[in-house]
């Protein structure tokens, strides 16, 4: 159940919850600064009051207005409203030191602003034009990630064995040339490696560039059927 408002009111609210998001994710950066003082302490308190009781109150007017309750609480956008007021609640009265990850999990705020946008939907409706296809390029990268980890072991496991151990330790290296990182940590000192090398990183290029034409493609087209209607 994701809402787009028409209203001047409604907009108005929009901004005003996009508003209080960004600076409710600023407040939980802030707080990860060391040395603050008690007053600034208690005003990023405050901040996180403040945004937990309208966050709280939108989510259960959303759960009362809605005619399927139970599908809303489910879905993608009410998980998203649980879990942006949900370690709050976890967290209130006990010792945060020993679950600082539920506190972590209020990152999960960004997600809210995709409620408040038409991008978000494109993104959506391009996802499931190709999703066939993404599913495809995932099987295949895994697909090249082994064959470029049992190559690189091969050609480097004598020259360097304390690093190429076997293909699991060889797997680090092939996620990063794939990618075309290049952390080098993990490098080929022979010959028959580096051009090994030369060879996967060509494809890893290649590869990267499939996923976004296939989303630069759809998007496209989805742009087109909502001018023409």
């Amino acid at each position: 159940m994701v809402l787009y408002s028409d209203t001047k009111k409604g907009k108005v609210f929009d901004i005003a919850i996009q508003a209080l998001i960004v600076i409710s994710l600023i407040s939980f950066s802030i707080e990860t600064l060391p040395d603050l003082s008690p007053f600034s302490l208690k005003i990023l308190n405050h901040i996180e009051l403040v945004t937990i009781i309208v966050f709280t109150i939108e989510y259960l007017l959303r759960i009362t207005l809605s005619t399927k309750k139970l599908k809303f609480i489910l879905s993608f956008s009410g998980l998203i409203d649980l879990f942006a007021i949900l370690p709050f609640y976890l967290s209130s009265g006990v010792d945060l030191r020993s679950i600082r990850i539920v506190r972590l999990l209020r990152i999960f705020r960004i997600l809210k602003m995709f409620r408040y946008t038409d991008a978000i939907s494109r993104y959506k409706k391009a996802f499931l034009t190709i999703r066939h296809e993404l599913t495809l390029f995932f099987f295949t990268s895994v697909f090249l990630l082994y064959i470029s980890s049992v190559g690189i072991y091969y050609f480097e496991k004598s020259a360097q064995p304390e690093i190429f151990k076997s293909v699991f330790h060889s797997f680090w290296w092939a996620v990063i040339t794939l990618t075309t990182v290049g952390y080098g940590d993990f490098y080929p000192i022979t010959v028959g490696g580096r051009i090994f090398t030369i060879i996967i990183l060509f494809i890893g290029m290649g590869v990267l560039a499939v996923p976004t034409g296939l989303f630069a493609s759809a998007l496209t087209k989805i742009f087109e059927d909502e001018k023409r209607s």
